[in-house]
């Protein structure tokens, strides 16, 4: 049994391996992990799911996870946006769902050390950011959706964030395997610099509190602007010792949104709040060691009234950053290579601002 992570005071090793057996309880013999039992599966939070087996040394359920993604890939390298029990419930492809598998494979080598695992998934990765890579706007964008007929022309700045960041895993796997892949590193510069420099490429949905923390999750900000930023929308979206509001309009937290923000302060070095954040989403907590999705504080209710298989994981992702357990604990804050997206990019703006 490997080292399983714990954060004193917060969560035990024994806790943090019962919210793993939670998610494995919900995996379908074909290897999907759906939101839980009878519910849908995404292709970006079984993903996740898989990350979280990962790292709590379920490997065989996480590899059927893996290998369940790489049977289900189109010919054109994306996924459907939608399963359930093994049926398509919707068929049109969303970039940042189909991106995220370069995330999984890379923290899956960087877990256990598996090159052969990571080599035999490379086929499904290069495919899967073929497709998002070529859904790039004029101004470095990454459009979110494709249907069989059509792409939306409309790009989200949280997609779009995680995006940059599964580009950079990508690389890192192709350096590990020598495949070199040029045409990524420009993407990811293009990509990371408008979402440094150009906010006006991204549909506004500022009253979300993902589009807040992801550009810093995910690397688009780091250090001192880093920190500005969260500074900048702390007190809209942080309630006491709760968590966060997934939206600044309503009294409603949820687990998963206070988790990714915690692994994006342990990004800035915020080791304090970060621990006070995961400390404040265990009210969410059942007996089983699964996690309600979120709680509306106005009336104390969970609401949705569901236990979502990826609110564990999340958790159990923020469990291994700060607690700096496993191989992979550094997935968002030291373990892709870094793109220098202020001088290394032909763009007026750039001139501009020397």
């Amino acid at each position: 049994m490997p080292d399983l992570p714990a954060v004193p005071g917060i969560l035990t090793a024994a806790q943090c391996r019962q919210t793993a057996e939670s998610i494995a309880a919900e995996q379908e013999s074909d290897g999907a992990l759906p939101w839980f039992g009878g519910g849908h599966t995404e292709p970006w939070d079984h993903v996740e799911n898989a990350m979280a087996l990962t790292v709590t040394g379920l490997l065989d359920e996480a590899r059927a996870a893996y290998e369940w993604s790489a049977r289900t890939q189109r010919p054109d390298g994306s996924w459907p946006l939608q399963f359930r029990a093994g049926i398509v419930e919707d068929a049109h492809a969303d970039t940042n769902f189909c991106a995220y598998i370069a995330t999984g494979v890379w923290h899956y080598y960087l877990g256990t050390g598996d090159r052969s695992f990571a080599a035999t998934m490379w086929p499904t990765v290069r495919a899967a950011i073929d497709f998002v890579t070529a859904m790039q706007g004029p101004n470095g964008e990454i459009y979110w959706l494709r249907s069989a007929s059509a792409v939306l022309p409309e790009a989200m700045l949280t997609g779009s964030s995680s995006m940059f960041h599964a580009l950079r895993c990508a690389l890192a796997l192709a350096e590990l395997l020598a495949d070199p892949q040029p045409d990524w590193e420009v993407a990811a510069l293009r990509l990371g610099h408008a979402l440094r420099y150009h906010p006006e490429s991204f549909t506004e949905k500022d009253r979300y509190s993902m589009d807040w923390y992801y550009p810093v999750l995910c690397g688009a900000y780091h250090g001192p602007d880093g920190t500005d930023r969260i500074a900048s929308r702390w007190t809209d979206f942080v309630v006491g010792q709760i968590g966060i509001r997934c939206v600044d309009d309503r009294p409603w937290v949820t687990g998963a949104e206070t988790c990714e923000l915690a692994l994006a302060l342990d990004t800035l070095g915020d080791h304090h709040r970060a621990h006070d954040l995961l400390a404040s989403m265990q009210h969410l907590r059942e007996n089983d060691g699964s996690y309600w999705t979120g709680l509306v504080y106005a009336d104390g209710k969970h609401w949705p009234v569901e236990r979502t298989t990826w609110t564990g994981a999340a958790m159990i992702l923020a469990t291994d950053a700060l607690s700096r357990t496993t191989p992979a604990n550094g997935i968002f804050r030291d373990s892709t290579p870094s793109i220098d997206i202020t001088t290394g990019f032909a763009c007026d703006c750039v001139g501009s601002r020397s």
